[in-house]
């Protein structure tokens, strides 16, 4: 152990004869444990966040999927599906072909998407875990609508008296005339039942129609080859980038393989950008509130300058000095880092084990404990206290260690 080192233990322990400069040490010690701990907590909350967030998505989302670049639908032909076999990693994959509609139920009307899945898809996906009543319905006619449809539209579940309309404009091209709206060739129309209700999120529950394949097929006037999407779940998602590559290679330049991240590439970049705004926020509350050290540091100086003239006269260089309150000052903003982090742990551990904190009296506020956010804290602890310091220690000068 240095000279400079131990002398900076010895203040750190040590009480100071003017009791002004033990509150400001204090205070300062205080500023950092709550500021370390905050900024912990902070992170933390926004790390459940993201995960609450994203486990809606995944729900619905496959593990990759495939979709055409240019377009809505494309074709999927049989030799695609040959060399799909081959691949290893692929558990299952699903078919589905989507389109936005225009639904209609005794006077009330709502704008969604009808998703034509087939019956790999329930394997395929999360999907059939969100259903709240009713059931996947086994007939043609049968489809499954959202909490927020069902709401909007007043009920139609198994209402076989009054089905639900299901209405899209007929493919093709050209101008539309004011003759053309009136006429029913400008569409087509479905009369569906439904048999269930799934329930994810407000705006996914508003969002799809979930209807058999060869139905939503004939009513889009597609081939039945013809889809918009096809879904894959794997089975070892260490090799997730390897089957995406393989994927990509299957399906050509003109179909993008898409993962979880890539799909919800806005929803990520909200997120993310919020978490790091956040951080930014937390961080320069802890830069003003680590100018305490400096001036703990400073107050300590002027208190211990007689000490440090005679360790001057003594042979001490000014170098060493200034390492004394360094080392005090890098101490200070560990040592409270890491009891704020202790502190921080122990709230957030105590919020996981026994969900305290409520957004609803059945749910609990999301929190997820993560060893990067508290590499962090520790780091930005570290290095602004290494600033403080710095900053600090370069008050010791010749000239205050004159002596008059």
């Amino acid at each position: 152990m240095s000279l400079s080192t131990y002398i900076a233990g010895r203040y750190l322990r040590s009480k100071s004869s003017q009791n002004a400069v033990n509150i400001i040490n204090f205070i300062t010690f205080l500023v950092i444990v709550i500021g370390a701990a905050a900024l912990f907590i902070v992170l933390s909350a926004f790390a459940g966040l993201k995960t609450f967030s994203l486990q809606f998505t995944n729900v619905f989302d496959p593990d990759l999927k495939a979709v055409p670049i240019e377009g809505k639908f494309f074709s999927f032909s049989e030799e695609t599906q040959q060399q799909l076999e081959q691949l290893e990693n692929i558990t299952s994959y699903a078919k589905e072909i989507e389109e936005r509609v225009y639904l209609s139920y005794d006077g009330k009307n709502h704008i969604a998407y009808i998703k034509g899945i087939d019956t790999a898809y329930k394997k395929t996906t999360a999907i059939d875990s969100t259903l709240v009543f009713g059931n996947w319905g086994v007939a043609e006619n049968q489809v499954v609508i959202g909490m927020g449809v069902f709401n909007l539209l007043g009920g139609p579940l198994n209402n076989y008296t009054k089905p639900l309309s299901i209405i899209t404009l007929k493919p093709g091209k050209g101008s539309i005339s004011a003759n053309a709206l009136s006429s029913n060739n400008f569409y087509n129309q479905l009369s569906v039942v439904a048999s269930g209700v799934y329930s994810v999120e407000d705006n996914l529950d508003k969002k799809y129609v979930f209807a058999q394949l060869p139905i939503t097929q004939a009513f889009l006037e597609k081939k039945p080859n013809e889809v918009s999407g096809i879904n894959f779940k794997i089975k070892d998602e260490n090799k997730l980038d390897e089957t995406q590559a393989q994927l990509k290679e299957v399906f050509g330049k003109n179909i993008k393989v898409l993962n979880r991240r890539e799909m919800n590439g806005t929803l990520y970049r909200m997120l993310n950008t919020e978490n790091l705004a956040t951080y930014l926020i937390f961080t320069l509350v802890l830069i003003i509130a680590l100018f305490n050290v400096v001036g703990a540091i400073i107050m300590m100086i002027l208190d211990k300058q007689q000490n440090s003239r005679t360790l001057f006269a003594l042979g001490a260089t000014i170098k060493q000095l200034r390492k004394i309150y360094f080392y005090q000052g890098l101490m200070v903003t560990s040592f409270g880092g890491v009891f704020g982090l202790f502190l921080g742990v122990l709230i957030v551990g105590s919020q996981l084990a026994f969900k305290w904190l409520k957004i609803t009296p059945s749910l609990a506020y999301p929190v997820e404990f993560q060893w990067i956010n508290l590499l962090i804290v520790l780091a930005t602890i570290f290095v602004l206290g290494l600033i403080s310091a710095k900053i600090a220690s370069s008050r010791i000068t010749k000239k205050l260690l004159a002596i008059n």
